[in-house]
């Protein structure tokens, strides 16, 4: 967790990831990437959004976006807190998710962390939202933060799993982030009828994934309420005041993705806290 990759628009909610980002890239004494993409539309300060005129001069773009960057890295550098974080700014052109793809790649990123705000109704259904499209495609771990989410300060910790072996994967990233965080991990499995398991099973199971990978401090929660996935994992968040939601990901895309979506994506689009996506490969 050493190299964070953090793609900023300059909105309240993505500089709301970067002070997060810059937090926890100060607890591993990190280096912290910021990444803007030029869409093909035009940025021009102070205006808050984007907007395409009739022409204009992309090196000024260019610049604007160059200089935005530089400010929130100074901001971050004077404040004191951050003295531990390497800083780097990029600015590159293309869509959001293949650039922010492309550079995680190249650079070998161990982390991406976005602010979101989600999508719902007919914007969640055709297009989707940004993180969605990185968290589907991202080749590491990716953080999405709720613009109104608190101070990333991890307590307890909620991962809804299956417990299938390729699960294994996320556990070992949960293990990772207790040296830096030691928070409490509930282990939430939602027990399908279709394929249902005793209590014993499913607490052997989970006993040998956290003993395999050395991930501390963590108990089971075993819900039968499977109607809904995406309710169940939040309502239980809610219930136990949790920090952040950690889960697999199987990056689903094409045919495969309309036809059974990801419970994944759905949650980190509507959770009013942090959501962890683990690639699973």
């Amino acid at each position: 967790m050493k190299k964070i990759l953090v793609p900023t628009d300059f909105s309240n909610n993505s500089r709301h990831a970067i002070r997060i980002a810059a937090g926890i890239a100060q607890k591993v004494k990190g280096r912290l990437e910021l990444l803007h993409a030029n869409t093909a539309v035009a940025y021009a300060p102070p205006l808050p959004d984007y907007y395409v005129p009739e022409a204009y001069d992309m090196s000024e773009y260019y610049e604007n976006a160059a200089e935005e960057l530089y400010t929130i890295k100074r901001e971050l550098g004077d404040s004191g807190k951050y003295d531990d974080v390497r800083f780097e700014t990029v600015v590159e052109e293309g869509f959001l998710y293949s650039t922010v793809r492309r550079i995680a790649e190249e650079d070998r990123a161990d982390l991406i962390i976005m602010g979101t705000k989600g999508a719902t109704g007919t914007t969640e259904f055709f297009v989707g939202s940004n993180t969605e499209k990185v968290i589907r495609t991202a080749p590491c771990p990716v953080l999405a933060v709720p613009e109104n989410a608190g101070a990333f300060d991890l307590k307890k910790v909620i991962f809804p799993t299956t417990l299938r072996k390729d699960q294994e994967v996320v556990f070992q990233t949960l293990a990772e982030w207790q040296k830096a965080y030691p928070f409490e991990v509930k282990i939430l499995y939602l027990n399908n009828p279709g394929g249902f398991e005793t209590n014993d099973e499913i607490e052997k199971a989970i006993t040998g994934f956290t003993e395999a990978v050395g991930l501390k401090n963590a108990s089971p929660y075993i819900s039968g309420n499977t109607f809904n996935e995406e309710a169940s994992i939040l309502q239980f968040a809610n219930q136990e005041n949790a920090d952040l939601i950690v889960m697999g990901t199987h990056q689903r895309q094409g045919l495969s993705h309309l036809l059974f979506g990801s419970l994944t994506e759905d949650t980190a689009n509507h959770s009013d806290i942090p959501v962890l996506s683990v690639p699973i490969r």
